[in-house]
């Protein structure tokens, strides 16, 4: 029972949890960034190179032609799709830099102001008598 009461505790810590809502809500966003990248950039990306179609780039490893979709191509065989690779790669670039600018705030607001400087501590009476001898001597 007390591995079971060991890893309770474990599962409830607040690292845990806040883990846990990091990973769906990152999971969530993720889905949002790649259908933005799909469905918003790569086809204006695409109509700006000619009408391509980056989703259907790519070089078979077999015999067969390029006429045909990467999803019927992958069926016929081994293909190397370089063009799904641009479109993931550009999903990872948008994602990091949104992530980024989101710990550069969150790193800003953290940013406490410098506090006011404190009055200096009061001078010892030591000091000030050796001062004042110092002072006399010098008369």
């Amino acid at each position: 029972m007390g591995m079971m009461q060991e890893f309770k505790a474990f599962a409830i810590k607040g690292n845990v949890i806040d883990l846990a809502v990091g990973v769906i809500i990152g999971a969530a966003f993720s889905k949002i960034v790649d259908s933005m990248v799909q469905d918003l950039i790569m086809p204006v990306a695409g109509k700006l190179l000619g009408g391509l179609d980056f989703s259907n780039y790519y070089i078979p490893l077999n015999n067969q032609g390029t006429q045909l979709a990467l999803a019927e191509a992958k069926k016929a065989g081994a293909v190397f799709a370089y063009g799904s690779f641009i479109t993931i790669l550009l999903n990872f670039i948008i994602l990091a830099f949104i992530i980024f600018q989101m710990v550069r705030a969150i790193n800003k607001a953290k940013k406490e102001e410098p506090a006011p400087a404190a009055e200096p501590a009061p001078t010892p009476e030591e000091v000030i008598l050796l001062r004042e001898i110092r002072d006399s001597l010098r008369k």
